[in-house]
């Protein structure tokens, strides 16, 4: 089971210290704060592994490319069609989740689990490496009923990656078979800033 540290709106001494401590894989929600954590220690740090946590538009696909190993948050064709675009002008093969919106909650990001194996099929057609799922239950309902669907989805599909579980649930989402677990507050403790709606 892997650790992705969230990292988003973190100072670079948070980082530092993380990455002094042995850690290697991070989460960010967005591209261009990305880009101003990671872009300078992507030499200095050979074996770091970054992962885009949120969501993606597609104006922003050959930058998410260039700079992310893992798009945990595919959750259309037309973002699919623009990943693999972006893939071959860089030359790369792009390693992505599809994100499964298991709660069908309409101001949240992610295919509806009912679209999930089209999805996974389109995308496997365009050339992508799919790996797993993802998803994000509601916040207002028991997480393992939800973690239990994208495991399902996961197994008829032949995927092998469950990222699931943040800092409130992911001892419930270890029981229901993570690979990935996405720890913000639970490691760093709560932000000092809001969250900002997203521009990428």
């Amino acid at each position: 089971m892997a650790l992705t540290a969230v990292t988003k709106t973190q100072p670079p001494e948070i980082l530092a210290a993380a990455l002094v401590a042995g850690q290697r894989v991070f989460g960010e929600n967005r591209v261009q704060e990305a880009q101003a954590h990671w872009a300078g220690l992507r030499r200095s740090v050979p074996d770091l592994e970054l992962r885009l946590i949120g969501p993606l538009q597609t104006n922003k696909a050959a930058d998410a490319v260039a700079l992310f190993d893992v798009i945990e948050t595919l959750d259309r064709p037309k973002l699919a069609d623009a990943l693999a675009v972006a893939a071959h002008k860089a030359g790369r093969t792009v390693r992505v989740l599809v994100q499964v919106n298991t709660g069908n909650e309409p101001q949240k990001a992610g295919v509806l689990p009912e679209g999930a194996d089209a999805l996974v099929a389109h995308a496997r057609g365009k050339g992508l490496k799919v790996e797993g799922l993802m998803c994000i239950p509601p916040a207002d309902e028991a997480a393992g009923p939800h973690f239990a669907l994208l495991r399902r989805i996961a197994r008829r599909n032949g995927l092998k990656t469950l990222s699931m579980g943040m800092s409130a649930d992911y001892g419930t989402a270890i029981r229901f078979g993570a690979t990935h677990v996405r720890l913000g507050s639970a490691l760093f403790g709560e932000r000092n800033r809001p969250e900002r709606p997203s521009m990428d």
